[in-house]
């Protein structure tokens, strides 16, 4: 099937909020996991969702600070999950499966950034257990509840880090390469691309499509575990630890790096669509690897048989793979 990677005439741009994007949309009925969902763009993708109708449920590593952060919202609930512990994976969708309702949406939402060198009980470098093979395996685990919606929506919040990483098949986990958490971070967010890719393909025949996301530049809680002299170093913060007036503009509200999540996952104009990378609520345009500016999706993260390389590999290393 020929690459759908290339902008629409969207109604919509950079500036645009969730609010805006799903204002008209009516999800009554509609059931959407979002993990994350309780801080940053997680929380205020879980907040638009709700207020079009959906029932959100909210996996969450801290289940109370969770509760405590949706306590205003209506239609959603609360849920244990540990996406670099595949046993919290795996109770998470048991039971998440047994109430034998549809899963429309699935937000792969949360995401760990620029950590020290950690490993998960698997020996898994953390970036990739948790930003690619924990969704993988939670995606895999729910695709019961995504076949029986009919039509699902499947999205996996990637970043325009994917830019500086190819993913290396030869040494994922930094076993014999030295490390770099900018690297790794890279690393698996071209995973999270990839793995957008080789799922649609995947899914598009049962009504299941994915997308890959690229918020923008946001200021999260994502950046918790980079050490404010580091940020002054790269030039992302000055002297008084405030963003260079230089650089503000490069900078979207919450409100605004949810927006490409919320449309991906609800907009009318993505029907009969997918496999894509996302940004600014628009299709990317697919770049060359010479490509300098901080713009569109470069091949190697849209490479269709690396996305069938990786599907395989991250079937091996979950050892989960998809019922029929």
């Amino acid at each position: 099937m020929p690459s759908q990677q290339s902008p629409l005439r969207s109604s919509f741009g950079r500036t645009s909020t969730a609010s805006e994007v799903i204002d008209g949309i009516d999800l009554q009925g509609r059931v959407a996991v979002v993990t994350g969902g309780y801080s940053g763009i997680g929380l205020e993708t879980t907040r638009a969702l709700s207020r079009a109708g959906a029932t959100v449920v909210v996996p969450a590593r801290d289940p109370t600070k969770a509760r405590e952060a949706l306590a205003a919202i209506d239609r959603v609930e609360v849920a244990e999950l540990d996406l670099a512990n595949p046993s919290s994976i795996g109770s998470f969708t048991t039971s998440f499966l047994s109430r034998g309702c549809p899963l429309h949406l699935l937000v792969n939402n949360a995401a760990t950034m620029a950590v020290p060198l950690e490993r998960d009980r698997r020996g898994h470098e953390l970036h990739l257990a948790t930003n690619h093979l924990g969704p993988f395996e939670l995606t895999v685990r729910l695709w019961p509840a995504l076949l029986r919606a009919g039509e699902a929506r499947v999205v996996i919040l990637s970043s325009g880090a994917h830019r500086r990483a190819s993913f290396d098949f030869d040494d994922p986990n930094f076993e014999r390469r030295e490390y770099d958490k900018w690297i790794a971070y890279a690393q698996s967010k071209t995973a999270s691309v990839l793995f957008a890719v080789a799922l649609d393909r995947r899914g598009q025949t049962h009504g299941i499509r994915a997308f890959a996301v690229h918020p923008g530049r946001i200021e999260t809680g994502l950046q918790r575990a980079i050490p404010m002299e580091e940020l002054r170093e790269l030039g992302l913060r000055d002297a008084e630890g405030r963003i260079p007036e230089s650089h503000r503009s490069l900078y979207k509200t919450v409100e605004q790096g949810a927006a490409t999540t919320v449309w991906c996952a609800t907009s009318y104009e993505l029907d009969g669509m997918g496999g894509v990378y996302c940004e600014d609520v628009n299709i990317a345009v697919a770049v060359p690897a010479t490509h300098e500016p901080l713009n569109g999706v470069l091949p190697w993260a849209i490479d269709p048989d690396a996305a069938e390389r990786l599907w395989t590999f991250s079937e091996k290393l979950t050892g989960v793979k998809l019922s029929s």
